[in-house]
């Protein structure tokens, strides 16, 4: 078989089958096919799309690239959610111990934020001590005895996706959905997860920045899943305004906590409710928590006697993490500089941009331009506004936490237009926009949540 020939193939607009894609992905990730050939596949792939065979074969063949992580001696089913990222998304840490909390183990990998803000890893080493680099025996020892698990991902877990992002990531090749959802689902699949609940975040804040663009995408991840065996859940959920209040790793730490004690914003609250009352409902398997009304309820029962806090107290013990900063939160990171972002006008929030606040988290230096860059846990911005209130001149619409000058400046500049307001009442925005379910080979159709 030669390369070529595949390059060709998918050029003039023909699909592969599973051993051309498996002989690809083999080679490529032994290094036996250099960069120029595979950039020019990826280019054909971003141009004439893929086949929903095809896409299934291209996340089994990346998942099967490294290690498969085989979760039973764990969990006899074990259920995993996915946020395809946004501004102030911290529901790892909240909707991991709410799920726990029900007696159901979680032994999940993340990966690092590169971008706007910190992921879930960066966050959780806010908290001194905190390790997220554990050994195989160490992931599965904590697990059994705590009930929840969230470290690093191990590089050999799905090696051919890190191989291929960063040469899509050159190359022009990024916004394929094929690819796209190929590179998340290879990654849930390798991990061991056997009913997966994904948030695919739209809006301005997202990459996918329109319901249609989202709803194919998601659409697409839940075919894979559903051909791979797994039960499969996609949220559809809005990004055009920061989930929550806080944007950035300390701070977000402190609302997760405030939430999983009864408090935090209802916008954080209500979201990480709906998701968790999916992971349990795949979780029950048709025998508990198939009732999704019944599910929410018992969720806000246990925000609202603390219940979600100790499998989170667990889990930061059990991987070095100082419990004290969980228990009082002003111990956690600071940042030395505040300044704040006050109302021009008189009138309703229209517009909360949050890929503004997003670049001006970035620009503080809570997230990363490259894989290399370090990370400032307590640096971050609270918005205290959503679109929909009804703001004064001069009232206060955010606080910018910083320590440096210099970059609290260039974040402040940022943030001068993440805020429009106009006359009139406007629209509070949805949470979410649909839900697509996919389980036992077949897709039902969006429903609103």
């Amino acid at each position: 078989m030669q390369m070529i020939n595949l390059i060709e193939k998918k050029r003039d607009g023909l699909p592969l089958d599973a051993d051309e894609i498996r002989f690809f992905i083999h080679e490529y990730t032994a290094g036996s096919i250099p960069d120029y050939q595979a950039a020019a596949l990826l280019m054909a792939i971003t141009l004439n799309g893929m086949t929903r065979a095809e896409t299934v074969q291209l996340t089994l063949a990346m998942a099967e690239s490294g290690d498969l992580l085989d979760l039973s001696d764990i969990s006899n089913y074990a259920v995993d959610k996915h946020s395809s990222g946004g501004v102030g998304d911290k529901t790892t840490l909240v909707v991991l111990p709410l799920v726990a909390s029900f007696g159901v183990p979680i032994a999940k990998m993340s990966g690092r934020g590169l971008g706007f803000g910190g992921g879930t890893l960066d966050k959780l080493e806010s908290i001194s001590g905190f390790d997220v680099n554990l050994s195989e025996s160490e992931f599965r020892r904590i697990a059994r005895e705590t009930g929840m698990v969230l470290a690093g991902q191990s590089k050999s877990l799905a090696p051919a996706d890190g191989l291929l992002y960063a040469l899509r990531d050159v190359t022009g090749t990024v916004p394929s959905r094929p690819l796209i959802a190929s590179s998340i689902m290879s990654k849930k699949l390798a991990a061991g997860a056997n009913g997966i609940v994904l948030d695919v975040k739209l809006g301005c804040g997202a990459f996918m920045k329109t319901r249609a663009e989202a709803r194919d995408l998601a659409k697409i991840m839940v075919q894979i899943g559903v051909d791979a065996g797994r039960d499969m859940a996609a949220l559809l959920s809005d990004m055009n305004q920061p989930l929550g209040v806080a944007v950035g790793n300390a701070l977000e730490v402190v609302e997760a906590v405030e939430t999983l004690q009864g408090g935090g914003p209802a916008d954080l609250r209500a979201h990480c409710i709906e998701v968790a009352a999916h992971m349990l409902r795949l979780a029950g398997r048709g025998e508990r928590f198939a009732d999704m009304a019944d599910n929410r309820g018992q969720l806000a029962q246990q925000l609202d006697t603390g219940a979600g806090m100790q499998p989170l107290l667990r889990m930061v013990a059990a991987q070095g993490g100082d419990v004290a900063q969980i228990i009082d939160v002003s111990r956690l990171p600071k940042a030395r500089l505040r300044a704040e972002l006050k109302a021009r006008e008189t009138g309703a929030i229209t517009a909360i941009f949050a890929d503004k606040v997003g670049w001006a988290t970035l620009a503080l230096g809570a997230g990363r331009a490259t894989k290399t860059d370090a990370i400032d846990h307590a640096v971050g911005i609270e918005v205290h506004a959503n679109v929909g209130d009804q703001v004064a001149a001069g009232d206060r619409l955010m606080t910018v936490h910083a320590n440096d000058d210099h970059k609290l400046a260039s974040a402040m500049a940022l943030l001068d237009e993440a805020v429009a307001t106009s006359g009139g009442t406007v629209a509070r925005l949805p949470l979410f926009h649909g839900v697509i379910y996919g389980a036992e080979g077949t897709i039902s159709p969006s429903t609103t949540v």
